[in-house]
């Protein structure tokens, strides 16, 4: 028998399901994990495709063609790290590896070091799309050693989306270029979800739009320029009715968000980079303060608040779509600004247009506006901030009347948007001339010596502020 071309460890959803869109493309597929029953039962599944699958790690990597290929789908961490040190007597220098899931972007980075040392060719590649992207097509995200993305090239870009028959794939950068880029894409993400949130929560409260009502609202906005895969199945989400109780499903889901960590990274390194990203982090913090459900329930006794609120306003469907665009603009900036810092510090080089062009098919957060936000960046690739950029300059002045309103509302009603505010004081902050920084910078300079400059001189200066 012939050497298969391409290897995946790991068979969990992510690993199983991008086996079988390999296998589906042609490509001779070996498959291992850890537990055998997992590979039994996807071999069973891919009965009619050209994959084999291993009880041992040391006949998987036997039976790979020279140079190997192998793709390690396992969690993020130390599994990792167990699975690459598992692998290195086994393999030869030349043999790619490539690391296809959500790994921190300094452990790819660190990793890519190693192994370079030992001339093992390493891909940390950011996959996203879930389990429907890596069975049918995902968007892929590969960093790190160039001449291992020439070999892996042809299946990466067979298996990804396609958007005008181009492949939502395309190589981002070396070390941990790929998967820094996986990790801002999902910071959007949590502040896309964030922001639909809450115009579903403005819309329930205010204007008491039953879950019916919210369906042909977020259909009809799909229709135009929200067109994208998480408006799309927010309205499919209101149509579902439980079988059992005959009510809304999304009336009985407990309100308590989960997370796996990327959103978070995503706040800390735009901290430790000093790019704002106010939005991003006001999403995680809200999966936070979702959590704390036995508190929430204790306070909502004990705190009092506006009750009540009702909005009769025909026009005030309109103006929430309007404020979700003018703040999904604004978390885009954030994101994409904290792309551009990194690209910088680590001399990645990143082209923002692909990086946009990659995000159209595939992944979570695949949408209509990417289209104009590649344009924007093809166009001027050191963009300092998308809202700049003439086409959002001119949707954020259109809309920022009833953007501004809409929060207005929201406080005076008593309901929680922060994504939708933090995302209009970076805007009124970042338009700002002159922001009070002055006199904090006269407080640190009081009670700490840490001194100032001066707008009527050079230098530095300090105050002695106690006569």
């Amino acid at each position: 028998m012939g050497k298969q071309q391409v290897g995946v460890i790991g068979l969990a959803v992510m690993g199983k399901n991008l086996a079988l869109n390999i296998a589906d493309h042609g490509y001779s597929v070996s498959v291992y994990n850890r537990s055998s029953d997992k590979t039994k039962a996807l071999l069973e599944e891919a009965f009619d495709k050209k994959m084999e699958g291993f009880d041992t790690l040391e006949d998987f990597v036997n039976s790979l063609e020279i140079p190997r290929k192998i793709i390690i789908m396992v969690k993020a961490g130390a599994a990792v790290d167990d699975t690459i040190k598992a692998l290195l007597p086994l393999i030869s220098e030349g043999d790619v590896l490539m690391d296809g899931g959500n790994s921190y972007y300094k452990d790819t980075i660190q990793r890519s070091e190693e192994l370079e040392t030992k001339g093992i060719l390493y891909l940390g590649s950011g996959i996203s799309g879930g389990e429907e992207g890596a069975r049918n097509g995902p968007a892929i995200m590969p960093g790190g050693n160039k001449d291992a993305y020439k070999i892996m090239e042809s299946i990466l870009t067979d298996i990804s989306a396609k958007v005008n028959k181009e492949p939502c794939c395309s190589y981002i950068g070396p070390n941990g270029a790929g998967h820094f880029v996986k990790m801002v894409h999902n910071g959007i993400e949590y502040a896309d979800m964030q922001l639909i949130c809450e115009a579903y929560v403005l819309m329930k409260k205010v204007l008491h739009k039953t879950p019916s009502e919210l369906h042909e609202i977020f259909s009809e906005w799909n229709k135009g320029e929200l067109n994208s895969y998480l408006i799309d199945i927010t309205a499919d989400i209101f149509t579902k009715i439980d079988d059992e109780t005959k009510q809304y499903m999304v009336d009985l889901i407990w309100d308590v968000a989960e997370q796996k960590g990327t959103g978070k990274w995503t706040s800390q390194i735009s901290l430790e980079l000093g790019v704002p990203t106010p939005t991003i982090t006001a999403a995680v913090f809200e999966r936070n303060i979702s959590a704390m459900k036995s508190e929430r329930l204790v306070a909502s006794e004990l705190l009092s608040g506006p009750q009540g609120y009702t909005k009769n306003d025909p026009n005030y469907i309109e103006a929430i779509r309007r404020a979700l665009y003018a703040s999904k603009i604004c978390s885009y900036a954030q994101g994409f600004g904290l792309m551009s810092e990194a690209s910088l510090k680590y001399n990645w080089d990143l082209n923002l247009g692909e990086i946009s062009k990659v995000f159209r098919g595939g992944c979570i957060i695949r949408a209509q506006f990417l289209n104009i936000l590649s344009k924007a960046y093809d166009k001027n690739n050191s963009l300092k901030n998308l809202l700049l950029e003439d086409y959002f300059k001119d949707i954020i002045d259109r809309y920022q009347k009833d953007w501004r309103d809409v929060v207005a509302t929201a406080m005076l009603a008593g309901i929680s948007v922060p994504a939708f505010s933090s995302a209009l004081s970076y805007y009124d902050s970042y338009r700002c001339a002159e922001l009070p920084m002055n006199l904090l910078q006269a407080q640190r300079d009081y009670f700490g010596a840490h001194t100032y400059q001066r707008i009527d001189k050079k230098g530095t200066f300090h105050t002695q502020w106690i006569s």
